[in-house]
C-alpha cells in the first residue's frame, strides 16, 4: 500500500521521474485518492462474496472442512469493521474541519 504524504493544494508539487518534471495537481490527486478509494472497496466486496462462496459451497457439502468457512467469515467481518471504522473516522475528520473558523 502507498505511503500517504502531505501535499499542497496551491501549488504543483514536482516530481522527478526520469529527468522529465511531472506537475500533479489537485485534480490529480483526486483522481489517485479516488482510485484508491474504489481498490478498497472492491477488495472489501470481493471478501465478502468469497465468505459467501465457502459458506454456501459448505453448505451443499462441496467443503468439508469447517475451518475454511470460518477463516473466510473472519477475514470478510475484520474487513468490513476495519471499513467501517476508516469510515467513522473520516466522517469525525470531515465534521472536525467543517467546525474549523476561517
Amino acid at each position: 500500500m502507498e505511503r500517504i504524504s502531505h501535499f499542497k493544494l496551491n501549488q504543483p508539487t514536482i516530481l522527478h521521474n526520469d529527468s522529465i518534471p511531472q506537475r500533479i495537481t489537485p485534480a490529480d490527486v483526486h483522481k489517485k485518492f479516488s482510485s484508491a478509494l474504489m481498490n478498497a472497496i472492491d477488495e472489501l466486496n470481493k471478501s465478502q462474496i468469497q465468505s459467501d462462496v465457502v459458506t454456501n459451497q459448505f453448505i451443499k457439502g462441496e467443503i468439508t472442512d469447517i475451518h475454511d468457512v470460518m477463516i473466510a467469515a473472519q477475514k470478510a467481518s475484520v474487513t468490513r469493521q476495519t471499513a467501517i471504522e476508516i469510515r467513522n473516522k473520516v466522517i469525525d475528520a470531515y465534521k472536525e474541519i467543517m467546525r474549523m473558523q476561517i
